[in-house]
């Protein structure tokens, strides 16, 4: 049996919670207090293998880094996107690639669409990244 929508994004919250100082989610909250990330569901695919044996989920991780126009958003951005390394989005999701076995595999394909939240009258600087997961 496949996991579900639920289960996959727990997970992936679960992971980008390894990352210290980000807040997770496993939706996106009402208030932007960053830095904080979330999932989103982009599309579910059925039937990938004989009898429904793979379904496939992509999904949106976006990560709220800080102000648009603060410095250390900006430097902060370099870390999350690095292959590597302590703060690394990309490591710390496929640091576990079965969501603690709900999922049979993923892959963070890619990241870097940059892209700017407005709330109030502050704009938030956004990174998103595309996870592929293997339910």
């Amino acid at each position: 049996m496949p996991a579900t929508v639920n289960q996959i994004a727990t997970g992936l919250a679960t992971r980008l919670a390894t990352i210290s100082g980000l807040r997770t989610y496993t939706y996106q909250p009402e208030q932007l207090n960053p830095p904080f990330a979330f999932p989103t569901l982009e599309q579910v695919t059925y039937h990938k293998a004989m009898g429904g044996g793979d379904v496939v989920m992509d999904w949106t991780i976006a990560v709220i880094v800080g102000r648009y126009t603060d410095r250390t958003a900006h430097n902060l951005l370099d870390t999350y996107l690095s292959y590597s390394g302590a703060t690394s989005v990309r490591e710390a999701i496929e640091g576990d690639r079965t969501l603690g076995g709900v999922a049979k595999t993923l892959i963070l394909s890619n990241g870097a669409s940059i892209s700017a939240v407005t709330q109030g009258d502050a704009d938030f600087l956004q990174i998103t990244l595309t996870c592929q997961v293997h339910a």
